[in-house]
């Protein structure tokens, strides 16, 4: 492998031949990011095959943030902004605060930057997550390894003032008409939402009422096709339901509030 460096013009143009629609920024990026000409070499061909710019970075902005991204691991998107905004509107300091399906741990790491001082556990099945995001939270965050609420402790059932939940919602026959950077690149499990895309969100709604304190709210990243039914999952398992969108991001959000009456 050649250890002559390869100049920012030549590394654009690669790029743009294998259909970057940002060449001149990646290979900006490329270029900071490589320790040595030889990595740069790996680094690009990497990209050329196909590999998501995140990944073969190692990092993905996030809400200001340098997000780590290993390998097989979701990588987040920009549009989940809208969550952590709906977020940090409701969390103050010492709420207890559940990531659930947390992938990279993007989302609490965010809300952990935002509001220190709250009590958060991300969850994840996916061990290459929960790694990355252990990572990202520090040691600040508990992130566990497990099904959705099953890791919790049980002394945190009624006391959880916010879960949040970016869970997979691509209906599965959807799944191919996905950019090849996610469907080949991305772990399954964290795209495919089953015939509808709301078997996670079904269960997700379903099991929040038993953590959720008093008060407490539920948030689900959907998309803007899914929101009424996203929605009406989250009303029939007890909740008021409301459905946030951003144009901006193009984004989709629902938010379900406990009643404020004691259980």
């Amino acid at each position: 492998m050649s250890s002559v460096p390869l100049s920012e013009e030549v590394v654009t143009a690669r790029l743009r031949a294998a259909g970057c629609v940002f060449a001149e920024e990646e290979a900006q990026m490329l270029l900071a990011e490589a320790g040595t000409p030889a990595d740069l070499v790996a680094m690009l061909a990497s990209r050329e095959s196909g590999a998501p710019l995140e990944v073969v970075l190692g990092w993905a902005e996030f809400c200001g943030l340098r997000i780590l991204v290993d390998s097989g691991v979701f990588v987040p998107r920009r549009r989940t902004a809208l969550l952590v905004q709906e977020a940090i509107a409701l969390i103050t300091p010492h709420d207890v605060v559940v990531d659930i399906c947390c992938g990279s741990g993007a989302i609490g790491a965010v809300l952990l930057k935002r509001q220190p001082r709250i009590d958060l556990r991300a969850v994840d099945n996916h061990a290459a997550a929960v790694r990355c995001a252990r990572r990202n939270c520090g040691p600040d965050g508990q992130v566990l390894l497990g099904d959705l609420y099953e890791p919790l402790p049980v002394t945190l059932r009624g006391r959880v003032n916010l879960i949040t939940a970016n869970a997979p919602y691509v209906p599965t026959d959807s799944i191919s008409t996905m950019p090849p950077e996610a469907r080949l690149y991305e772990p399954m499990v964290a795209l495919d939402g089953g015939p509808d895309g709301l078997d996670m969100q079904r269960r997700i709604a379903g099991g929040a009422p038993e953590w959720l304190a008093p008060g407490g709210s539920l948030i689900i990243e959907t998309s803007r096709q899914q929101a009424p039914r996203t929605a009406d999952l989250v009303r029939a398992s007890g909740m008021q339901a409301r459905v946030v969108r951003s144009t901006e991001l193009d984004a989709t959000v629902v938010i379900g509030a406990m009643s404020t009456f004691a259980r």
